[in-house]
Order: structure tokens, then C-alpha cells, then sequence
């Protein structure tokens, strides 16, 4: 990999380009994975869902050897309320395509979007507590959001592990924009979401971070405020977050 920069505790890796970043990436969450298996006979894994992780999932599924799917268990981060599982904008379908079906995990525990949304947050936080997670590989939203911890809704020291949230204006443009969604009114407003201290507990946390839409974010998160105004910035405050950008994603920080 590339010489890392830090940005508080957090490492950032600036590869040469997407297909880079998506192999290094995956070549350090296997690494994780791996050692995982070897110290407890099973890995617990956290993914993001979204464009934004497609050819790093790709990687990490058909192109890198020796992962311990066998041994994985997979957990997702969100979903929409009243989506169910085989929504095409689900994120439970996005995980069970794109990972489930393709590398057969041990498990994969979904957040349910249809049914009382409170119990669902109740049910999913339980089964992360009894699954400490070794990994969360996350991405970064163009609201600067992890999962769907939008800004006004975000807290650092939030009670929960999982909630139900409102979805501002800009996360939900972001979903049209990305072909998810044919108009905005389409979007769902609320979703359940794992919440920030939950993603950060894991033992080692990967933000997987390519396109140029998302450079200010990245800016906002490694060289601004640590502050809710910009949810990824509290990637700083750990030493176990590693960053994997590229030429577009990181083009506004410092050189």
C-alpha cells in the first residue's frame, strides 16, 4: 500500500486509483477476517451498503483469496422502514446479492425494515452485543453520514446501538442520485440505523471512501471540526479506523 498520513487516530491510505483502493481494502479486511478465525474459530463482520462499495465488495468476494467465509458471519448497518427484503433498493437484498449468495457465510443477520421498527432496533442491537463485531467496513455519505447517522440526527454518545432516524434532505437525494430511487418523493423519510458508537466498537474499522462527489466529506471528516456537523469526523477520534481513498475522493486535502 501507499505511505498512510494520519488524521488524528484515524490512518488514511491515498491509493492510485479505484481499483487500488478496492484491493487494498480488501486485502486488509481478509487480514482482519483471518486472524479473527484464528484467535476465536469465527469472524464478525459489519458492511456498508451503496455504489460506493460495489468494487470494493467485488474484490473482497471473487478476487481475494483464502477469506474465511465459512467461518463469517455478515451483519449489515441500515434499511429503510416498510422496505422489505426483497426491495431493489434494500439494503438486505444489496447483502444477500452481493455477498450471501456469492461467498455463503456462515450467517447474515439482517435489519428487518417491515414490522414495529422499535422492536427491530431492540432485536438487531441485541444480536450485536452478542456478536462483537472484529470489523465494519463503512463508507462515507456525501452528507459526511456513517450508515444513516445523518447530522441532525447523529450522536457520538448516543444510548443506543440502533434506532430509528429520520433521513434529511440531502441523504435522500443521494439515493436518487445513485439510481436507487426514481424521485424523492420515492425515498423513504425514516430508516433504522446502527448508531455511531456501535459502528466504532468494532476492533478494527475500515472506510472505504472512492468519487469525487465524496471530497468534501472526506475533507470535512479528516481536516474540520469533530463535530455531528460532519458524522464521519468521529473517525478521528479512534486508532483503530484505517481510510482507503483515491485521487478523486481525496483531492481537497491538504497535499
Amino acid at each position: 500500500m501507499t505511505s498512510p498520513s494520519t488524521y488524528g487516530g484515524a490512518t488514511v491510505y491515498v491509493h492510485p486509483d479505484v481499483a487500488a483502493m478496492s484491493r487494498a481494502g480488501a486485502d486488509q479486511a481478509a487480514a482482519i477476517m483471518r486472524s479473527a478465525v484464528e484467535a476465536r474459530g469465527v469472524a464478525h463482520v459489519m458492511f456498508a451498503t451503496g455504489n460506493s462499495q460495489l468494487d470494493f465488495l467485488d474484490a473482497l468476494v471473487t478476487r481475494t483469496p483464502d477469506v474465511p467465509w465459512p467461518e463469517t458471519v455478515v451483519f449489515h448497518m441500515d434499511e429503510y422502514v416498510g422496505v422489505g427484503p426483497d426491495h431493489p433498493a434494500g439494503f438486505q437484498r444489496y447483502i444477500r446479492q452481493r455477498i450471501v449468495e456469492r461467498a455463503s457465510p456462515r450467517a447474515a443477520y439482517y435489519v428487518e425494515g417491515l414490522g414495529d421498527p422499535e422492536a427491530e432496533c431492540r432485536r438487531y442491537a441485541g444480536l450485536l452485543r452478542a456478536h462483537p463485531l472484529d470489523l465494519c467496513c463503512l463508507g462515507i455519505g456525501e452528507n459526511g453520514h456513517l450508515a444513516f447517522n445523518d447530522p441532525p440526527v447523529a450522536d457520538f454518545d448516543d444510548p443506543l446501538d440502533v434506532k430509528v432516524v429520520e433521513l434529511d434532505a440531502t441523504c435522500r437525494r443521494q439515493q436518487v442520485n445513485e439510481g436507487h430511487f426514481a424521485d424523492l418523493a420515492s425515498v423513504p423519510t425514516h430508516a433504522l440505523t446502527v448508531t455511531i458508537p456501535a459502528l466504532l466498537r468494532a476492533a478494527q474499522v475500515l472506510a472505504i471512501v472512492p468519487e469525487g462527489r465524496k471530497a468534501e466529506p472526506v475533507r470535512d471528516a479528516l481536516t474540520g471540526p469533530i463535530s455531528t456537523a460532519c458524522p464521519a469526523s468521529a473517525l478521528r477520534t479512534i486508532t483503530h479506523a484505517t481510510v482507503h481513498l483515491e485521487p478523486a475522493s481525496a483531492r481537497l486535502l491538504p497535499s
